[in-house]
């Protein structure tokens, strides 16, 4: 396990020479440097911000559930379960993805919802199954954490704190969470030992007989496009009532015509933005970068290990309510027991050492200063 300090990982120069063989997929890259948004740029007070507040639960609706409820480091800044966790009372009805390496997303969540990580957090500290914040009510909290206005004012400038700024500050600690230094990424800068010979031969089942390029491409191993593989329903609905009461809340809130909220049993995906019937059931593509901790796998956790999902498209996908609208780029594979295995061991090229950070001291809240007269 590696224990990191993401404050100063996410400032250091990433030095590694960027010289490639001639013999690497071309489809392929190593993963360079986090781009940095021109309004919000990174300071380490803006990142030492950030990082107590991903980890403090004065950001939700009951005082109970931080960022880092949803994506704990010790579990590949995930949730290793099939849904993730929810806010009191409640369940969610995604499974929770990693934050590392979120800083080159240019969609967040699973069906795009978010296109920067400053909305991300807002969206998700807001959510009615998650955060369940209201911003007003969380920015008259951190007033009266004095460490949290000495900061804003610092940072920020803030006579107090200005709760889009704390988002700010959260969206430059998880540029920080990244990893660069991968087996794959070293062997893609031209180190020829850093995949083992098993793992190489995985990297040619990849790029060719499995076409997992087709989609998984370029530096993040993602095309961000969206599609339906078939992935079988979370079986939580059948009999769980609070992940029904979920399902439904969110079938409603999120738009839905009258006879799909009574008949869907199924997750409609990016269909709750376009509106489009030919978008049901359709997920970004993930990145395949540290997956080796960030089980299980799906927009539903419904694939419980990287065999499994090597299996899964081998078999040319699932089936599920919407499979009127399933990939054509997704059938039979016909790959044998041992190139699976191959494959399964490439996949795990992608993953370094755990990113395992020491949390830091949360501030605590003080009466607010009497005023003078």
């Amino acid at each position: 396990m590696k224990r990191i300090t993401p404050l100063i990982a996410g400032l250091a120069v990433l030095s590694a020479s960027t010289a490639l063989a001639s013999d690497r997929p071309a489809e392929l890259e190593a993963l360079g440097p986090p781009p940095i948004p021109a309004d919000n740029p990174m300071t380490p007070e803006k990142i030492a911000l950030g990082e107590k507040l991903f980890f403090d639960p004065i950001l939700s609706g009951n005082y109970s559930m931080p960022c880092s409820a949803c994506h704990l480091p010790d579990a590949g800044w995930a949730i290793q379960d099939k849904i993730s966790f929810g806010y009191p009372g409640t369940t969610h009805w995604r499974n929770s993805q990693t934050i590392v390496n979120s800083a080159y997303y240019g969609k967040l969540f699973w069906a795009g919802a978010s296109g920067s990580l400053e909305h991300q957090a807002r969206s998700a500290a807001r959510g009615g199954v998650a955060g369940n914040g209201e911003d007003d009510m969380m920015e008259a909290r951190l007033a009266f954490v004095p460490e949290y206005r000495e900061a804003f004012a610092e940072v920020f400038g803030d006579d107090w704190p200005n709760i889009r700024h704390a988002y700010d500050a959260i969206a430059a600690y998880q540029r920080t969470i990244v990893q660069t230094d991968t087996p794959f990424d070293n062997y893609m800068r031209g180190d020829d030992a850093a995949l083992t010979e098993q793992q190489l031969r995985g990297l040619d089942v990849f790029t060719d007989k499995g076409n997992c390029v087709s989609c998984h491409s370029g530096p993040m191993l993602t095309n961000e496009a969206y599609y339906n593989l078939g992935v079988p329903p979370f079986d939580g609905w059948e009999d769980d009532p609070i992940a029904q009461i979920t399902y439904r809340f969110e079938l409603y809130a999120k738009g839905s015509t009258e006879e799909m909220y009574r008949t869907t049993k199924d997750d409609p995906g990016l269909y709750f933005r376009t509106k489009q019937s030919t978008d049901k059931g359709k997920f970004r593509v993930p990145s395949l970068r540290y997956t080796q901790y960030t089980y299980p796998y799906m927009h539903n956790g419904m694939l419980e290990t990287l065999r499994d999902v090597v299996e899964f498209y081998n078999d040319g996908g699932g089936e599920n309510e919407f499979s009127k609208n399933k990939s054509e780029l997704i059938q039979p594979l016909g790959l044998s027991d041992g190139e699976m295995d191959d494959l399964v061991a490439f996949l795990e090229s992608l993953s370094g050492e755990e990113l395992l950070p020491a949390e830091p001291e949360i501030p605590v809240m003080q009466p607010l200063p009497a005023a003078s007269n």
